[in-house]
């Protein structure tokens, strides 16, 4: 037997054998978030202020920068392979796909690029 046709694997149709890492990547930054964010939303809810010193203050402790820092790297992450499956499913326009697949990675990266920079900055005393 065989996997599939053979104009199947002539024309490179059928699996890609990218279904189940992308499938695993997506579960494994699902329940980092369950993690991570719940640690956030109870650090703040116990903050006894929630001012720009306490903040800046409880920011600038080493485990919540670095959780933060965390957050936003798993977060952003985890939106990049969602939108991912997106692009893959409803567009179809190779103009289109050009586009979407330069956002679908520089937006992302920018973001975390610019929170990571900001809590590193506050975590160091620069802000």
């Amino acid at each position: 037997m065989g996997n599939g046709t053979s104009i199947g694997r002539v024309r490179g149709l059928g699996s890609s054998h990218q279904g189940t890492h992308h499938w695993l990547l997506s579960r494994l930054t699902a329940v980092g978030n369950l993690v991570l964010i719940p640690f956030l939303l109870v650090s703040l809810a116990l903050m006894p202020s929630h001012d720009y010193a306490t903040v800046h203050a409880w920011l600038s402790k080493p485990v919540p920068s670095t959780a933060l820092v965390l957050i936003l790297i798993n977060t952003f992450y985890h939106a990049r392979l969602g939108v991912q499956v997106m692009l893959e499913d409803y567009i179809h326009e190779e103009g289109g796909k050009v586009v979407a697949w330069l956002l679908v990675n520089i937006v992302p990266f920018a973001g975390a690029a610019f929170g990571i920079i900001s809590v590193i900055r506050i975590a160091l005393g620069g802000a």
